[in-house]
């Protein structure tokens, strides 16, 4: 695919990687969800580092974008990279450029010898979960995500539960 290049975001770009993340959160109706600012971006994407983006570029205008971070796997003994958020403009997509950003990411997972590349899609989305499924992606099917948030995240962080189950 000559006619696409890629190039990695720079604290410049808060305010292109924050519409980007809305536009993911309108496309999957969770746009109410979204309380990231800019401030927020620039603190944990470039003065923590605590992420990478990348964009997807057309005629040197960005098309879309990929946030990812590496995790850790204790099974493999090495890193891997975990994709939060992957998009592409409507006007853009089917002409296999979203597969030409995995395939991006999955080079930068494999120079920097990581063992796998995962993320998560919404089951109501239809049309994404056919499409990594048709890349050979694999299901992680006898998993479950569990996740603490808001007032339970505080209360966990604080030394209590929901239930003090243990």
């Amino acid at each position: 695919m000559e006619d696409l290049e890629f190039r990695k975001a720079g604290e410049e770009d808060v305010p292109l990687i924050l519409y980007y993340i809305r536009k993911l959160a309108e496309y999957e109706g969770l746009a109410d969800e979204v309380v990231a600012t800019e401030e927020s971006l620039t603190h944990w994407l470039f003065e923590r580092k605590g992420a990478e983006v990348i964009f997807p570029m057309k005629n040197g205008k960005e098309i879309g974008f990929a946030l990812y971070f590496h995790n850790f796997s204790t099974f493999l003994g090495r890193s891997g990279i975990y994709i939060e958020d992957l998009y592409i403009e409507p006007e853009h997509r089917g002409r296999g450029y979203g597969t030409a950003l995995i395939r991006k990411i999955a080079s930068v997972a494999a120079e920097e010898g990581c063992g796998r590349v995962e993320w998560w899609c919404l089951d109501s989305n239809g049309p994404s979960v056919e499409y990594y499924l048709s890349l050979g992606a694999e299901r992680m099917g006898k998993w479950t995500v569990y996740r603490l948030e808001g007032k339970t995240l505080e209360r966990m962080a604080q030394g209590s539960t929901m239930t003090e189950r243990g």
